[in-house]
């Protein structure tokens, strides 16, 4: 019978890896979302629109990280939990559409919504899509 302590030792060890993956990520996804609307907001027309290409970023990563990939559990921590989680905001995206709406530009905020479900559902799929072919084309090379 394994010993309690070295369990709960394991069991430390193994959270510690998984918060380290997910901190690992989640510091380049802020770090890229903060420069995506500094840098980007002012050329693609305003900050809700350097927000939807992040977040339609996020659904693209998440969508290949959610197909047939190896080593899925750390890739998820680092790549899903943590940069994507990140970089990406409903919180943010909520707020945008209300300030759009605040500011008369309801009909932009109608646009902003609408592009980032469609865009969005889009870009999941194509990344499950991407996924599923990479891995495809990598099981044939080792064939």
């Amino acid at each position: 019978m394994p010993d309690p302590g070295d369990l709960q030792a394991r069991r430390l060890r193994f959270e510690l890896v998984e918060l380290l993956l997910v901190a690992a990520g989640a510091v380049p996804g802020a770090l890229l979302r903060w420069q995506a609307e500094a840098r980007l907001g002012p050329v693609l027309g305003g900050a809700p629109w350097a927000e939807l290409l992040v977040n339609l970023t996020g659904c693209l990563v998440l969508g290949l990280l959610a197909g047939p990939i190896p080593w899925r559990t750390p890739l998820v921590l680092c790549l899903g939990i943590g940069f994507c989680g990140a970089l990406t905001t409903f919180s943010s995206w909520m707020l945008n559409l209300v300030r759009l709406a605040e500011l008369d530009r309801a009909g932009e905020g109608l646009w902003l919504l609408l592009a980032s479900l469609v865009l969005g559902l889009l870009a999941a799929a194509a990344g499950v899509a991407a996924s599923h072919r990479l891995m495809a084309a990598l099981r044939r090379r080792r064939l």
